[in-house]
């Protein structure tokens, strides 16, 4: 029982260390000399960043993608501590429905996010404000990431659904 609930703590642990890495890092679209994410864009060459904000054509498609990315970082944090504190609160045989409900939600957030992300990336990247050609790109690591965290939130929702406390 102990080195299950070592392996769902290092899960959970890993999961939002992922959504982390892909909210902050700055690679959702890479590029030759640049790479940008839903908060800057910025050129390799030269090391000059340019903040997103409302003058871009599509900024309230990046708006929901931020928050959709930051609301599944809260909840997974949210989670573990629900998680820690149900684990010493529980009667044996109970389940771990709470920290399933709010890890599910942090799944269903980083699928939101991603997903508009693919949807909208075209005219996203198309934008006249950005200082160069972007649309020439590719998805980054980060992007990959999120959905990596998606399959992880996914998994370890279920799992905490299926899991009871045991002595």
């Amino acid at each position: 029982m102990l080195i299950l609930l070592a392996f769902i703590i290092v899960f959970h642990i890993t999961s939002a260390a992922l959504l982390f890495i892909s909210t902050i890092d700055n690679a959702w679209w890479v590029g030759d000399n640049f790479s940008t994410d839903v908060w800057r864009m910025c050129t390799t060459n030269t090391s000059t960043c340019m903040a997103i904000t409302d003058q871009f054509r599509e900024y309230q498609s990046i708006q929901a993608v931020q928050a959709a990315m930051i609301l599944s970082t809260i909840f997974c944090c949210v989670a573990f501590l629900v998680f820690i504190l149900q684990l010493f609160r529980l009667k044996q045989g109970e389940r771990f429905v709470l920290t399933s409900i709010i890890q599910l939600l942090s799944c269903l957030c980083v699928m939101i996010a991603a997903s508009i992300y693919t949807d909208r990336h075209e005219e996203l990247h198309q934008s006249h404000e950005y200082m160069m050609e972007v649309s020439k790109g590719q998805y980054g690591y980060s992007f990959v990431l999120a959905w990596i965290a998606f399959a992880f939130t996914l998994i370890s929702g279920v799992m905490y659904l299926v899991l009871r406390k045991r002595k």
